[in-house]
């Protein structure tokens, strides 16, 4: 701290003074903590000057005017609110003019604002660069006529020496807030990205902004393009939240935002013809649109009691962080309305699963000569899968069964729509082949993409006991007689791609105990956790163990040996399981 002055509160000669201010130089610019700039600005005053109350104050621009950033024996909680505007008081009218007042007696100074009644004389003194005011030195004293010319002019020295290094160290804390902004903004974007439902990010983003910078009024509001309106989404008036009414874009701060795609800041809302009234008291208002690269999200909307409230500053801080808002509120918007559509679609899939389990069956059918136990497993909500039974007359019953290319609902419609063309066409036609040749030529006519089918029909004759055959791709059956498996060969094209297919038929001579096994492929192609097949060399090795078992049963015995091979793997493919047991032969379809 540079030495005081002789006792007589003058310095010896001018080398003496030279040294004084050089020594305040070098103090003051030892340091860029402005706060602790300025403790030692008012040490080294009070070194130099004699006075009873002595406060630093500094001009903001947030705020208007000037605010007490240091003081000596003034009580802080009396000025920790005070706002001194340009021209009022000595030192706003000191800070205004660029010139130091010095008043004897503060009691005939009209200008004077009054704190500490015991005061009688006042000293300010301005602190500006190049004719830009940053704040004023006071001294106060409770004598009259206590500061004399050569304190002004001391005052003005000290003043002169510690003004740019003032500048710098607000210029410093300046860039260390906005480096503390450009980190805050680094963990914001990673927060905001990671919240996807809107009103709790919204409610983030506003506890989050208030935390750069303080409000009275916040609000995002969402543009909807079609109906040119603003739409309110979100508002907070004094931390409360509210619902406010949606701004057509010709309207309003808000709206002069979205016209221009920039900001707009507005220190003076009664004096802008476009500000439209939301909350009464509202005197400044900044709008800082929501943008994304290829279009406008919305509008974030600041507003403020205070006259000038928002600068310069303020809006190079919201700047870089509107663009992650945007984002944010752009990903929680999908993501709302793809659980919306999500949410139709699993109550549409949960009504069309229902529905095909109405259509498919899943008991007995009761047909003569023959025991069926039956078992589906769709791979997601509804089946691709499609298999039914038909009867053809009093001599025959059709068993048909096969798979769809794809999965889920496309699939599904398409089996439903196969499902209606054979119980159209099964009754008129005698042959699984006829049934399977017309049965492609109607797919043809109705191609739907790229969609096919592979089939297998039987039919089953209970007098003969004879099982005729035609395979439209499908898998062949597996026959367990006694110890023996039985594996027709036959083969032939998927439907529904290319037309004017004929089918070849098999006949297949049944025995009494025979267990007849049609499944679709979901059950050879079901994967372990390893990436291998369950397969037809396991499902063959596998079924002679349960063969002797009800019809019923062995199916839910093949699912449960297939779950023991999948070890917890999902269903990857629908899965369906046929088991015919033939009862006896000489069964007539009427009984």
């Amino acid at each position: 701290m540079p030495p005081p002055p002789s006792s007589d509160g003058r310095f010896k000669d001018r080398s003496e003074l030279l040294d004084f201010l050089l020594e305040v130089s070098t103090v003051v610019s030892s340091t860029l903590d402005l706060d602790t700039m300025l403790d030692r600005i008012i040490q080294i005053v009070r070194n130099a000057i004699h006075f009873d109350i002595g406060t630093i104050l500094l001009y903001s621009e947030a705020y208007g005017g000037l605010r007490v950033r240091r003081s000596v024996g003034l009580d802080p909680e009396l000025v920790k609110e005070l706002t001194i505007p340009l021209r009022e008081g000595i030192t706003g009218v000191s800070a205004a003019t660029r010139q130091p007042v010095n008043s004897g007696d503060v009691r005939n100074e009209p200008r004077y604002l009054p704190i500490v009644d015991a005061v009688r004389s006042e000293l300010a003194v301005p602190l500006f660069v190049q004719d830009r005011i940053v704040g004023v030195i006071d001294l106060q004293s409770t004598g009259l006529n206590a500061f004399t010319n050569e304190d002004v002019q001391l005052i003005q020295l000290i003043a002169s020496r510690v003004i740019y290094a003032i500048t710098n160290a607000r210029k410093y804390r300046r860039m260390d807030r906005q480096n503390r902004t450009l980190r805050t903004l680094s963990q914001l974007s990673q927060e905001f990205s990671s919240i996807l439902n809107l009103d709790a990010l919204l409610t983030r983003v506003a506890q989050k902004v208030k935390g750069l910078i303080r409000y009275d009024s916040f609000s995002v509001y969402l543009y909807e393009e079609q109906s040119q309106l603003l739409r309110s989404r979100f508002s907070l008036r004094s931390d409360q939240r509210v619902k406010i009414e949606s701004v057509p874009v010709e309207n309003g701060i808000t709206g002069a935002a979205v016209r221009e795609r920039n900001a707009v800041r507005v220190e003076d809302v009664l004096a802008d013809p476009r500000y439209v009234e939301s909350t009464p008291g509202i005197r400044s208002e900044i709008a800082i649109p929501l943008l994304m690269p290829d279009r406008l999200v919305g509008i974030m909307d600041l507003e403020s009691k205070r006259v000038g409230y928002f600068t310069e500053d303020h809006l190079q801080t919201l700047l870089p962080l509107a663009p992650l808002i945007a984002s944010a509120v752009e990903n929680a918007r999908l993501y709302e309305e793809l659980r919306r559509g999500k949410l139709r679609m699993e109550t549409d899939l949960e009504a069309a699963r229902n529905l095909q389990s109405s259509l498919l069956p899943k008991d007995d059918p009761g047909i003569p000569g023959l025991e069926i136990g039956i078992n589906f497993r769709p791979a997601h909500e509804i089946s691709g899968d499609v298999f039914d039974f038909f009867e053809q007359g009093n001599e025959y019953a059709i068993i048909s069964i096969g798979d769809v290319s794809g999965k889920s609902a496309a699939a599904a419609l398409y089996g439903a729509m196969v499902t209606g063309l054979l119980r159209t066409l099964a009754p008129r036609r005698r042959t699984p082949a006829e049934l399977v040749t017309s049965l492609n030529d109607l797919l043809m006519e109705r191609r739907v993409g790229n969609k096919y089918l592979t089939l297998l029909v039987a039919r089953w004759n209970p007098k003969a006991g004879t099982l005729v055959m035609s395979n439209a791709a499908g898998i062949p059956p597996i026959i367990v007689r006694g110890k023996t498996l039985i594996e027709p060969h036959v083969e032939g094209f998927p439907l529904g791609l290319f037309p004017g297919r004929e089918y070849d038929e098999h006949v297949l001579q049944t025995e009494p105990g025979d267990l007849v096994l049609l499944y679709s492929d979901g059950i050879q192609d079901q994967q372990d956790p390893e990436g291998k097949d369950y397969g037809t060399a396991r499902l063959r090795a596998f079924l002679p163990s349960v063969s002797g078992l009800p019809a019923r049963q062995i199916v839910e015995a093949v699912l449960a040996d297939l779950d023991v091979f999948r070890q917890g793997v999902r269903i990857q493919d629908d899965q369906t399981l046929i088991a015919l047991r033939v009862k006896g032969i000489g069964f007539d379809l009427a009984i």
